[in-house]
């Protein structure tokens, strides 16, 4: 028997064939083959083999199940999370290993970096991001009280007379100094020499590697001192022989790093504030309508197809339509539009989107994690947690950094021992710490993702959800744009004008009727326009068989044992049914307009036709013009006929478009594009946008759309509006600036740094740098970049 299996945890090829050797272990399986790119394991075996012992075989690192059983899992892990708590999810801040996950706290095996808590998106408590604040807070203010008094009895050896003396000699101070660094090294920041051991041993040389090396050396030889002075040469004592200690320089250093991480767990913080806002929306309370009776009721229990009563200023509590009643709801905190919107019965809203003035019922659509606030919220933590390409180089840099750093530093130590003034050996050690902490390259670490996480939190907040990083960085780079009509540029809210009967068999009531019932099994929004005229006009529906959506044509059913037919004039020619040139004519008329002919069919005998007006949206031709203004060539791409297609693409100033396109069609011309080097964006709203936006460099979804299209695209509008592209582009590009920026100070300081504590400056000009500067450079480096990061928060990509 054979079995496909979903595995989690492989980054590199590396894991995929340890993964595949231990699965091939196992007794009772003839072959397993493992599939990096699908994270998959197709397996067979003699017999059923319980999945508990594939997991066995492969270790905490990696997961095993079966296609759709995680998902699950994972859901249900969600319903019994208790408010605050968090998801139980971790990943590392620095994104060393792309998307993997972890299920308990603790240190990234790569960077050492503090592993995240990912966000419940159910959940509007934020203290899953306050947590390792608060940890690292607490350690933060008792390292300070042991360290403060440790770097006041050192630098009181520059004071004439020092009063300490009178006290105490200078060897009793050392041994207070020695106590007061026990809780500093041993408990506060006791994390970095556990990383930086497991760094040496795993060889992935980090910040922490730098860290525990410089500060360790330093203790350990200020302890190795004081308890054997007579092994060290005097030029390592002072005139009393006593030997000169650096708990000070040791415990000062560490306490600075533990601020920078401080600094960083706050930065992250900060970085989702969006998400953070987002998920404040959910209300907490609903208002459940049975029988006419309202009751106040926990949003948890609320039910797909509830009545819900929502009152003026009333968050609304779950995806849903309007049944009953209008109002005008403020939806900016999604949409990023400030402009309240319209809503009367029909129409769809939002979770945690604000009523106006009046009151309404709606029906419950999506709930819990399908709303569209929790689908928000996940795509932005994705988003923040993927990897962008440059960030490639930045971690190619870091491969080559630290060995470098430790050869230079080792480098340093000889030439000051062998050709530095007296004491030499002392010079070199202190030179040697100074390169090994100026040189932490955890800024360097940083650059790349905090500047994604900001920005994928802007985009959030301005109504541009992005995916993943990749999007985000590629998308200032795209050289043509391909977008759609329907539900792209036009407003996807169609409206019946006429429909109309040519046969004299077939009343127009009988042609509405049929349209009606036809278009009601549909989702196309051109099928909701009918069927919203049908309500209008009060048509009692027929029932319907054998129902067929023929994607980029039409649709086909049986409606009292007669074949029926509504579509294009494709789906007519296809089904060789002919149309007389009255019909033509008529229909190229309303055509000419810009306006959409769909005909109808009964046993093979066009019977009627319907004229459906899409609006085009007010937006968009300031829109297109602004990113061909960008040197963007932008395409369309409809199934509408030639001369709609005309009328809309003259309205746009388009020069380029094409009609009667095909699902394969638009999936062609993106090959054909590509094939020409180009990188394409195609942008989108129904089920046959969904290959071409597959197959797209960046897929775009107008979150007015099918889900389908969504779960296909990169980035979705919020508003489904393509000024949202206009805002894309310009997030992208700011980012991207923002990435270099950070790189810059991040290489800037270590180049300059590096040398200087290595005493290049000495035989110039006399000057040293010591490690406790060098540690306090290091923290400025890694604030540099955080603020630098925090700006994208206020930047203006309208």
């Amino acid at each position: 028997m054979k079995k496909t299996y979903t595995v989690t945890g492989m980054t590199c090829n590396g894991c995929r064939s340890h993964v595949e050797n231990a699965l091939n272990k196992i007794e009772g399986v003839i072959n397993a083959n493992v599939d990096l790119g699908k994270a998959e394991a197709s397996i067979q075996m003699e017999k059923n083999i319980a999945i508990e012992t594939f997991q066995k075989a492969l270790g905490d690192h990696y997961g095993i199940h079966l296609p759709g059983e995680e998902k699950k899992k994972h859901s249900h892990h969600h319903k019994k999370e208790k408010q605050g708590e968090g998801t139980g999810v971790f990943y590392c801040p620095m994104h060393c290993e792309g998307d993997k996950t972890y299920s308990k706290p603790g240190d990234c095996p790569v960077c050492g970096m503090d592993l995240v808590e990912e966000v419940n998106s159910s959940d509007g408590d934020d203290s899953s991001y306050s947590k390792p604040y608060k940890k690292l807070l607490e350690k933060f203010w008792i390292s300070v009280t042991f360290t403060l008094p440790i770097f006041l009895i050192a630098m009181s050896e520059m004071v004439p007379n020092n009063p300490l003396y009178n006290i105490l000699d200078l060897k009793y101070w050392n041994w207070i100094q020695l106590a007061l660094s026990l809780p500093v090294v041993f408990y506060t920041t006791w994390m970095f020499f556990e990383r930086a051991y497991k760094s040496i041993k795993t060889w992935n040389l980090n910040m922490f590697t730098l860290i525990g090396m410089g500060a360790g050396v330093a203790w350990l030889f200020s302890v190795f001192g004081m308890l054997f002075p007579d092994i060290l040469p005097n030029e390592f004592k002072n005139e009393t022989g006593t030997v000169h200690v650096y708990f000070e320089a040791a415990t000062v250093i560490l306490t600075l790093v533990l601020l920078g991480q401080l600094l960083e767990a706050k930065a992250h913080s900060k970085t989702n504030s969006a998400v953070k806002e987002l998920l404040k929306l959910a209300p907490n309370k609903a208002i459940r309508v049975v029988d006419g009776e309202e009751n106040e009721i926990s949003i948890n229990d609320i039910k797909k197809g509830d009545l819900l009563r929502v009152k003026p200023g009333d968050k609304i509590p779950v995806d849903g339509i309007i049944t009953d009643g209008e109002s005008s709801v403020d939806e900016s905190m999604i949409t990023g539009e400030s402009l309240p919107v319209s809503k009367s019965i029909d129409d769809k809203v939002s979770a945690g989107t604000i009523n106006g003035k009046q009151s309404f019922l709606m029906k419950a659509k999506n709930i819990g994690e399908d709303t569209l606030l929790s689908q928000i919220v996940k795509m932005v933590n994705d988003a923040s947690k993927s990897k962008a390409p440059i960030q490639k180089l930045a971690d190619k840099i870091s491969g080559y950094f630290v060995p470098i750093v430790v050869s230079v530093s080792i480098i340093t130590f000889i030439i000051w021992k062998f050709f530095g003034p007296e004491p030499s050996f002392v010079y070199a050690l202190v030179n040697a710490i100074a390169v090994l902490i100026i040189a932490c390259p955890c800024a360097l670490g940083l650059a790349t993702p905090i500047s994604v996480m900001v920005g994928v939190g802007k985009g959030a907040k301005s109504g541009v959800l992005i995916k993943n990083a990749e999007a985000l960085e590629n998308f200032n780079k795209i050289d043509v744009l391909i977008i759609d009509k329907t539900g792209t540029i036009t407003e996807g809210k169609p409206s019946v004008e006429i429909m109309k009967s040519v046969y004299k068999d077939f009343s127009e009531e009988t042609v509405i009727k049929y349209i009606t019932s036809l278009n009601k099994l549909s989702e196309h929004p051109i099928a909701d326009a009918t069927v919203n005229y049908g309500k209008e006009k009060d048509v009692k529906t027929l029932e319907v068989k054998n129902f067929n959506a023929i994607t980029g044509k039409g649709v086909s059913g049986t409606i009292g044992g007669k074949e029926v037919k509504l579509g294009n004039e494709k789906l007519m020619e296809d089904s060789k049914i002919l149309i007389s040139e009255d019909i033509k004519m008529a229909i190229s008329e309303q055509q000419k307009l810009g306006k959409t002919v769909p005909m109808l069919s009964v046993d093979n005998e066009v019977v009627g036709y319907v004229v459906i007006a899409d609006k085009i949206k007010e937006s968009s031709k300031n829109a297109i013009s602004i990113l061909q203004e960008k040197g963007i060539e932008v395409i369309m791409l409809t199934g509408d006929n030639k001369d709609t297609a005309k009328a809309v693409a003259t309205e746009m100033g388009l020069s380029n478009y094409k009609s009667e396109i095909l699902p394969e069609d638009k999936l062609r011309e993106v090959e054909k594009l590509q094939s020409l080097g180009k990188l394409v964006a195609m942008a989108g709203d129904g089920i046959n946008d969904a290959p071409a936006l597959a197959k797209s460099n960046i897929g775009i979804a107008m979150g007015t759309g099918t889900d389908v299209a969504i779960k296909s695209a990169q980035i979705t509008l919020v508003k489904g509006d393509i000024h949202g592209i206009v805002k894309a582009h310009n997030l992208s590009g700011k980012v991207m600036k923002n990435i270099k920026q950070n790189l810059f100070f991040a290489l800037f300081y270590n180049s300059i740094g590096v040398p200087i504590a290595a005493g290049i400056l000495f035989p110039f000009f006399g000057i040293l740098l010591s490690p406790m500067i060098a540690a306090v450079a290091m923290s400025f480096s890694s604030l540099s970049v955080i603020s630098n990061a925090l700006r994208l928060k206020n930047i203006n990509i309208d």
